[in-house]
């Protein structure tokens, strides 16, 4: 795990205790840990990260010839460790030699500035894709995935994404099972898989809720099996229903209707991967009365069935159960 000064530091302690964890779970049941994990910085002082906790790295110097997976992480200090002809450098002659590189949030920068992104799918915090792919050309920058895998390269999206990160690597080496046990002893909510959305529906609509639309954005999440009619919400915030909607499309660009069944359909999508509940429950449980409309909204907005977006996302973790 390569650090720096600024480091974002769950950027470098989330993989790491993954890894760590990894090392656990072989232990116990009698097997030699797999990985040996090491923090290395250019001079190899003590790096203090952004939080202001310092972390004891080892020098580069003192990585020896055999490298197995390189990891870069990111944080505010990652501009100047791009602009650093010298550790840029190391990156790049340690990429070509590694089975394989990886970078956490905005380590993307780093590894771009490396050229071992070029020509490569790559992902990064939502709030710099744009900046990322501006800068770098050569990268094909993709906005929406927690991570990315591109042959040897896998890239992640911001802080907590480097934990999902981390759980496709071990995933990749002691297969979904290890992955799923570590996930549960680290009290993970879910192993959530690449493709799935780094930015969720219910987080959007909060980031944007203007005073008066702020509690209603904390309480649609909480009550999809509610009345989330027109009139129904135009009461909870004392509009009227005409009123209402006109704000509400001017705030979000879109009529309540078409929020709530996103809002519903986002929800579902989690209940799919999260559960073995039938469709037709997961249906219900998020405030469809009929089967066959969620069917139909879900492939709309999915491009895919239920049934073919939970193979995708959440067969192996089933099957691992």
């Amino acid at each position: 795990m390569l650090a720096f000064p600024s480091v974002q530091l769950l950027d470098v302690t989330g993989p790491l205790q993954v890894f760590a964890s990894a090392n656990d779970l072989v232990a116990e049941a009698g097997g030699s840990p797999p990985y040996l994990l090491r923090v290395v910085a250019k001079d190899g002082h003590g790096v203090t990260a952004s939080a202001g906790l310092v972390i004891a790295t080892r020098p580069l110097s003192r990585i020896g010839a055999a490298l197995d997976t390189l990891i870069i992480a990111g944080g505010p200090g990652v501009e100047a460790a791009a602009a650093d002809p010298a550790l840029v450098d190391w990156v790049r002659r340690r990429a070509e030699r590694a089975r394989r590189v990886a970078s956490v949030c905005t380590g993307a920068f780093l590894l771009a500035a490396s050229n071992v992104l070029d020509g490569r799918r790559a992902a990064t915090h939502w709030s710099v894709c744009a900046e990322l792919a501006r800068r770098f050309p050569a990268v094909r920058v993709e906005s929406d995935p927690i991570f990315v895998r591109d042959g040897s390269v896998w890239t992640s999206a911001g802080v907590t994404a480097g934990i999902d990160l981390a759980l496709a690597l071990i995933e990749d080496d002691l297969g979904p099972s290890a992955a799923l046990k570590i996930a549960r002893m680290l009290v993970v909510y879910t192993r959530r898989s690449g493709g799935q959305r780094q930015y969720s529906e219910p987080l959007r609509f909060q980031a944007r809720a203007p005073g008066r639309f702020a509690d209603l954005a904390a309480w649609i999440p909480a009550n999809l099996t509610e009345d989330l009619s027109v009139q129904a919400l135009a009461q909870r915030v004392n509009c009227s229903p005409r009123h209402f909607a006109r704000l509400f499309r001017e705030a979000f660009e879109a009529s309540p209707a078409e929020f709530v069944e996103a809002m519903r359909l986002a929800e579902a999508a989690d209940r799919l991967v999260n559960s073995v509940a039938g469709v037709d429950a997961v249906a219900a449980s998020v405030g469809y009365a009929s089967g066959a409309v969620f069917r139909r909204a879900f492939e709309r907005r999915f491009g895919v069935a239920p049934s073919h977006y939970r193979d995708r996302f959440s067969g192996e973790l089933i099957a691992a159960e």
